[in-house]
């Protein structure tokens, strides 16, 4: 039992370091900027996260040789397409009212930050390493905890962040900002699935 705890928190420390400079926290920090339900995001994003731990612990290395490329390529692609609907959406009039955010309810909200996670994450550099922690440590337990506690907890400070941003700055700017990072995201990932 010690060595599942001394296993979870080195696979916390390693996965949540990884994951604080990944597309996926900026996409938590975005989905919490634009859908203003913060629990809600937070509860979908986790449930993604832990669909991803659970299938990294489950098949192990069978996961990692799934093929990169055309991974790499479909996430690109919903990155880019995201950001370009974003930016497009952004103009929009309706940005300013509260009104269409909050005509989502909290299931909606849930299932729309669970989806767009459980694609962006796919294959992600930290799914990969709960892969190799899996089969390296032998303790399924004890990484899929860590893993999963690392990041819920980047994705509780992502939403923290992004509630705090819609407060604080103009949320036509903030999401124009975050169409662009999208869009850079996309090329990156379609970029790395090229070359």
């Amino acid at each position: 039992m010690t060595s599942s705890v001394g296993n979870a928190l080195v696979v916390f420390v390693v996965i949540f370091l990884a994951e604080l400079p990944d597309e996926t926290m900026f996409a938590t920090l975005m989905l919490a900027t634009r859908l203003r339900r913060p629990l809600a995001v937070w509860v979908g994003v986790s449930i993604a996260y832990c669909t991803h731990v659970v299938i990294a612990v489950l098949f192990g290395s069978a996961l990692s040789k799934l093929p990169e490329r055309p991974i790499h390529l479909l996430v690109g692609l919903v990155f880019l397409v995201s950001g370009i609907l974003m930016f497009r959406s952004s103009s929009e009039e309706h940005l300013q009212s509260d009104s269409t955010n909050q005509s989502k309810n909290f299931f909606q909200v849930v299932y729309l930050s669970m989806s767009t996670i459980l694609v962006a994450e796919f294959a992600d550099l930290t799914q990969l390493a709960t892969v190799g922690f899996s089969v390296r440590m032998n303790d399924s337990v004890g990484v899929a905890i860590g893993a999963a506690s690392a990041l819920c907890a980047v994705s509780a400070i992502a939403v923290i962040a992004g509630s705090a941003l819609q407060k604080r700055f103009n949320l036509r700017i903030v999401q124009r900002v975050a169409s662009v990072f999208f869009i850079l995201f996309g090329f990156a990932a379609i970029a790395n699935s090229i070359f």
